[in-house]
């Protein structure tokens, strides 16, 4: 695995930046989202890249969550009750699905904004906000945004664990990762009260 990233880290930027917002994307897919960390591959871009690539870093990530989430939406106007109602939605569970529309009635494009914030939601509310009928001009406009803030939180932290990949022993690559997700849960885990106090997800009803 570390050869693998090595061998990334060496890439072309826009080859770099290409390949994590095609993660990106599929990070974004309902199921498929589960597998694929987001998270480590932005910290993994961002040990690997250049100290000067950090606006091209939020840029791919914002545009491949941005692609994921818009055809999530796509599939939830066009099919959201078959799916739901299929296969795939059992596997995601009815319980998820009441969750991301309840959510999206009482939050609206609030929601869709800190949407990356919540774990499982972030994948399903861009289905449910097709499946309510929400504006697309208005959910492409909270989903960037939240997109961006997103990426800016991680690469900040990328960039802080990358400094202190210098001080301490083991292959700067690994280090840069395995601290950025330290801090990355420590932050994240507040965040995650604060926003779940604000909106009520994960409330007892």
């Amino acid at each position: 695995m570390l050869d693998s990233l090595a061998q990334v880290g060496e890439l072309p930027v826009i080859l770099l930046m290409g390949a994590l917002g095609l993660v990106m994307l599929f990070d974004a897919v309902p199921l498929l989202g589960v597998l694929v960390p987001g998270d480590v591959a932005i910290l993994a871009a961002v040990a690997a890249g250049r100290p000067a690539t950090g606006a091209a870093t939020v840029a791919a990530v914002v545009a491949g969550c941005v692609a994921g989430w818009s055809l999530s939406f796509l599939a939830g106007r066009l099919y959201g009750d078959r799916l739901r109602h299929s296969r795939i939605g059992g596997w995601i569970g009815e319980s998820r699905w009441a969750a991301a529309e309840s959510v999206l009635r009482s939050g609206g494009g609030r929601m869709v904004l800190i949407a990356p914030f919540l774990p499982v939601l972030n994948a399903l509310l861009p289905l449910a906000a097709g499946g309510l009928r929400m504006s697309y001009r208005r959910f492409l406009g909270c989903a960037t945004v939240g997109a961006a803030l997103w990426a800016g939180l991680y690469l900040a932290l990328g960039t802080a664990s990358r400094s202190l990949a210098g001080l301490l022993p083991g292959s700067p690559l690994l280090v840069t990762m395995a601290v950025g997700l330290a801090l990355a849960g420590v932050v994240l885990l507040g965040t995650r009260r604060r926003l779940r106090a604000l909106t009520g997800v994960g409330q007892p009803s």
